[in-house]
């Protein structure tokens, strides 16, 4: 990292230390199997018992409600696909969400609802949706989007589903949620929830699925019958444990978090907009802290993540390469972005380790390439 600029937080954010220390010795020295019956076994399933506990604590659900599986696609995956198996009927969606929802929304022949210019979910469109087909079986609309930021009611979204499909499950994506919202708000609104370690300072490969209630999506996964038969496999004792303890540390801090982290987007935004001509996808007011997602008319941003990189920035942005074409992102096409804004889309997103000196340096490298790109026009 030395030497970087790391502004993707939104796509993994470092491992916190404590999670490192906690899964080391489950890497090293209680390497057993927890499936297995003997005194080592017992004590690599004692500590995955103890992590379910103390994710249930961050979450505010029970213990037997949390199911680890090995990322968030596949928690995702599970609450769709799974929903859909076990009940027949349709899945409905928002068409904004991550491909990990959306393409298995659309792949079982589901409905994608249509959303505002801020990426908020129609309510109105979601009534409608719900209204003329009685056999919705599941629902899952993201907390927050991992594009843009934008915050979802899921009061509001909870609501509805509840008044229009009380039979159907609700479910919500909220792995880009779990540094910026407590978690514990949003699990009694919903049957089933989603997240993925490596967002909030755990290692990758190891995701949850919250089931609450009488929710029960069919397992995706078959063979061995771990997680009570709702995900087979062997678990992941060392991720497991180290989860728990990122997303333990995350809860606690997240209050002075939001407060810092917004106040760095707020520094970043401004000191980039005070100097070239920017649109801001989306206010500050409906996003989260850790995102600011920006378009710049008149610039590719293929050319422009190739500057920043050259800059040692590491950023991303919102449009992706299909046929040799440059196309927009599905969530700004939904969206209606201006094609000549999307083109220029541009996420920069911070995290627990983002500093006020990366923050100027960064705004700084944004600055002097878009000037330098649209200097060349």
């Amino acid at each position: 990292m030395d030497g970087l600029l790391y502004l993707d937080h939104a796509a993994s954010t470092p491992m916190r230390p404590a999670a490192v220390q906690a899964m080391t010795p489950f890497l090293t020295d209680c390497f057993a199997n927890p499936s297995g019956s003997h005194r080592f076994a017992r004590t690599a399933r004692r500590a995955v018992d103890e992590a379910r506990e103390q994710v249930a604590v961050s979450l505010g659900v029970l213990p037997g409600e949390v199911v680890f599986t090995g990322c968030g696609t596949e928690s995702d995956n599970q609450a769709v696909t799974g929903s859909v198996a076990h009940r027949g009927g349709v899945a409905v969606t928002s068409a904004v969400e991550h491909h990990a929802v959306l393409d298995p929304v659309l792949a079982s022949g589901g409905v994608a609802v249509a959303v505002d210019e801020t990426g908020h979910i129609d309510l109105d469109e979601l009534t409608r949706v719900l209204r003329s087909n009685d056999t919705v079986s599941v629902v899952s609309i993201m907390t927050v989007n991992n594009e843009v930021g934008t915050v979802t009611d899921m009061a509001a979204v909870s609501k509805v589903v509840r008044r229009e499909a009380p039979g159907a499950w609700l479910h919500t994506d909220a792995v880009q949620a779990a540094c910026w919202i407590d978690l514990r708000e949003v699990t009694p609104l919903v049957d089933m929830l989603s997240l993925s370690a490596h967002k909030f300072g755990g290692p990758k490969g190891v995701g949850v699925l919250v089931v609450r209630g009488g929710a029960a999506p069919a397992p995706i996964i078959r063979g061995g019958g771990q997680e009570r038969e709702r995900r087979s496999g062997t678990s992941n004792v060392a991720g497991i444990v180290a989860t728990a303890v990122a997303l333990a540390e995350t809860d606690a801090e997240r209050d002075v978090e939001v407060e810092r982290v917004s106040a760095l987007r707020t520094r970043l935004v401004e000191s980039i907009s005070s100097s070239v001509d920017v649109h801001e996808t989306v206010p500050s007011s409906a996003s989260v802290p850790g995102v600011a997602h920006l378009c710049f008319e008149g610039i590719e941003n293929e050319a422009l993540l190739f500057l920043l990189d050259t800059e040692g920035v590491c950023a991303s942005a919102a449009s992706a390469c299909a046929s040799g074409a440059m196309e927009p992102s599905h969530v700004l096409a939904a969206m209606g972005l201006p094609r000549k804004l999307a083109g220029g889309a541009l996420r920069l997103s911070l995290g627990h380790t983002t500093t006020a000196e990366e923050i100027d340096a960064a705004a700084q490298a944004v600055v002097s390439s878009v000037e330098r790109l649209r200097g060349a026009r």
